[in-house]
């Protein structure tokens, strides 16, 4: 709960919306198997752990301001032995590198919360068009086992130009959809769509690959929600009628 408050206040007052400046949304989930390191928080891929009030809080300031703390333990702990350090299997102490596994290997890579901003290496984000980005996102050489195996010859063919989808200058007479029943949208998020000429869930659910891409790119700070989420899928069941686990959720209050 403490640290729910912390989002609450430097984010937003409830799960799914998006923070003042665009870069923040939050929401509390059953579990991310981290138990032995808890009470932590998941940003992008990474796991902030052993995390007090304060302590998120000041991890919050940092990624603001455009830095990226370390991951892992934040308590002093090197992964999920006792504090103290370890009690048993003390033979395997040694050559140990500076921070845990995935804690020392983003580190290296400087991969961090790219996830988020559609960087991460080695992964073909389409909505990103930078040419820089392409040179240093290029997939990896292919062995001589897997030359028989198709693979893209570069990032640059996997890239799917953006293409505007139709847009609304007004809801229909019956009034817009609450496109808050889709998960990844929140009040803000809404807004904004509705800005941008989008009002109704068959408008996403018919949305190619191509007008995802340029709602990314137009939607600010917040590149790659569409697809994260899969708005598109999620829009074609509300638009037939069905609902989805999380439009349930928003129907009986327990959201918003």
């Amino acid at each position: 709960e403490d640290l729910i408050g912390v989002c609450k206040e430097k984010i937003a007052d409830k799960a799914h919306e998006v923070s003042a400046d665009g870069k923040f949304s939050w929401e509390e989930v059953e579990c991310l198997g981290s138990c032995s390191n808890a009470p932590m928080v998941q940003i992008g891929k990474d796991y902030y752990e052993d995390l007090t009030a304060e302590k998120l809080a000041w991890i919050l300031n940092e990624l603001a301001a455009g830095r990226v703390p370390i991951p892992g333990p934040q308590n002093g702990r090197y992964a999920a032995e006792p504090l103290g350090g370890l009690t048993s299997l003390g033979e395997f102490d040694s050559g140990k590198t500076k921070y845990n596994a995935s804690a020392q290997l983003a580190s290296d890579i400087g991969d961090t919360v790219k996830r988020i901003d559609g960087t991460e290496v080695p992964l073909i984000t389409p909505w990103v068009k930078s040419e820089k980005l392409v040179a240093k996102t290029a997939l990896p050489k292919v062995t001589a086992a897997a030359k028989s195996k198709a693979a893209p010859k570069s990032v640059e063919k996997a890239t799917v130009a953006a293409k505007k989808p139709r847009t609304m200058k007004a809801p229909r007479k019956a009034g817009a959809d609450d496109l808050k029943m889709i998960k990844g949208i929140g009040p803000k998020l809404e807004i904004m769509l509705n800005e941008l000429g989008f009002y109704h869930f068959d408008q996403i659910a018919g949305w190619s690959p191509a007008e995802v891409a340029w709602v990314s790119d137009n939607l600010t700070g917040l590149k790659g929600s569409v697809s994260r989420d899969n708005w598109v899928n999620q829009a074609r069941n509300l638009a037939s009628g069905r609902d989805t686990g999380f439009s349930k959720r928003v129907s009986d209050g327990d959201v918003y």
